[in-house]
């Protein structure tokens, strides 16, 4: 069904990259690459006007980064999903993007059927969140920040926290609690602003990060 195929933006300033990226995409069933854009400014800007559902978006690139992009999509409040494709070497880059709204990150060497398999995860609102993410987040962030503020959670707040960082959509939490999908919602902005945070993707860090993940 038509309404079912994920829409795609690459975002990168290598088009051997761009090229090598929709290659892989364009024999899936379910996904299509509408768009690529070289920079992050052109990236928004694509966002904006083709109203992608995912966004394969570089981190490193020329004149705006895809962190910055991250942070101009998220005050326009675009709706699109942003997986970051990066590198081995620029992984402690990807914990400010995922603090900047990113739902998770693949390698640029990535698997072509695990690449297919992050993109319809991050489309069904999962957080990609790898171990080597949690590392680098928990040697970057000062220990004691923000540990306090778990003690303000209920017990049924803390079982929807700890579902969000396995990666769970609301779906998938209401289901699991025996919930409706509109209380698990209210959970979830519950726990959004008492933990002051502002989206599940730094939920489910923090979640890693105080030990609260199942």
């Amino acid at each position: 069904m038509a309404d079912k195929i994920i829409k795609v933006l690459l975002v990168d300033d290598h088009q051997v990259v761009r090229r090598g990226l929709r290659t892989f995409l364009e024999v899936q069933d379910d996904i299509e690459v509408v768009g690529e854009a070289s920079d992050g400014a052109q990236g928004v800007s694509e966002a904006e006007s083709l109203r992608p559902d995912v966004v394969l978006m570089d981190v490193k690139m020329p004149g705006t980064d895809g962190i910055e992009a991250l942070r101009r999509l998220r005050e326009l409040d675009n709706p699109a999903k942003v997986l970051i494709v990066t590198s081995f070497t620029e992984q402690r880059t990807v914990v400010p993007a995922l603090r900047a709204g990113a739902s998770g990150y693949v390698y640029k060497d990535v698997d072509p059927d695990a690449l297919a398999g992050a993109i319809r995860s991050v489309h069904a609102g999962h957080v990609l969140l790898q171990p080597e993410v949690a590392g680098a987040l928990l040697a970057q962030e000062d220990a004691g920040q923000g540990t306090g503020r778990g003690s303000t959670l209920t017990e049924r707040e803390r079982e929807v926290l700890g579902l969000i960082a396995d990666g769970r959509s609301n779906r998938e939490i209401a289901r699991a609690l025996v919930l409706s999908e509109k209380t698990v919602k209210t959970h979830v902005s519950n726990i959004l602003m008492k933990l002051d945070l502002s989206d599940r993707t730094q939920a489910a860090l923090w979640a890693v990060r105080h030990g609260a993940a199942g």
